[in-house]
């Protein structure tokens, strides 16, 4: 893992040299790239992390949101697997419609995912203003998907056991592990659903 930032990729901020004596003009800005394997971290003025770009910040919020997008990702997948193995799922709209919502899912949450990792990687934060409002609208779009499929499925699933009896030719235990890991993928996404709308209106607010 890269414990510095780039220079040509990511530039240093520049660096004030005091004069060498008072009344001899101002001060000169040069611009002093980081040594070798030593990382250049700068807060903002106010003391909340907001440095400027190109420089390395601390963002607890990346490291947390790439674990809840693996997760997403990994439920996704296996209630799109598990629906996917079934014969009969074709011929039911409800469990179409769980596939491809899952599928969207799945392909959402590891498209985050990876620009978290890079994120952690090269230690930048990318949440800027627009960036947090875009992903905000992909959670609440993906998940809208995931959970109406997965209440359609769990309804369809609950018909067949309960009311008709239909089990016993009907895969309904591959039905309800599929509806299950589409719940969970939904709760899984919740909190960087909540968390990135939070980021949303406070940047809003400040500015």
């Amino acid at each position: 893992m890269l414990h510095f930032s780039h220079p040509v990729v990511h530039p240093s901020p520049p660096v004030v040299v005091p004069p060498p004596t008072q009344g001899q003009g101002q001060a000169e800005v040069e611009m002093v790239p980081p040594a070798q394997g030593q990382a250049v971290q700068v807060e903002g003025a106010n003391g909340d992390g907001n440095a400027p770009a190109g420089v390395i910040m601390r963002d607890p919020w990346t490291r947390c949101g790439l674990v809840f997008r693996l997760l997403q990702a990994a439920f996704a997948a296996a209630a799109l697997a598990v629906m996917a193995s079934t014969d009969d799922f074709p011929s039911v709209t409800t469990f179409r419609y769980l596939v491809a919502a899952a599928s969207v899912q799945c392909l959402w949450s590891l498209a985050v995912a990876i620009l978290d990792a890079y994120a952690i990687v090269v230690k930048r934060s990318f949440r800027t203003g627009r960036a947090v409002i875009i992903l905000a609208l992909g959670d609440w779009v993906t998940g809208t998907l995931i959970f109406s499929a997965a209440c359609g499925s769990a309804a369809i699933t609950t018909l067949l056991s309960n009311d008709f009896g239909a089990c016993s030719v009907n895969p309904c235990a591959s039905f309800m592990n599929a509806t299950a890991m589409a719940f969970l993928s939904w709760l899984a996404r919740a909190p960087a659903f909540i968390g990135n709308l939070w980021t949303a209106v406070h940047r809003i607010q400040k500015s």
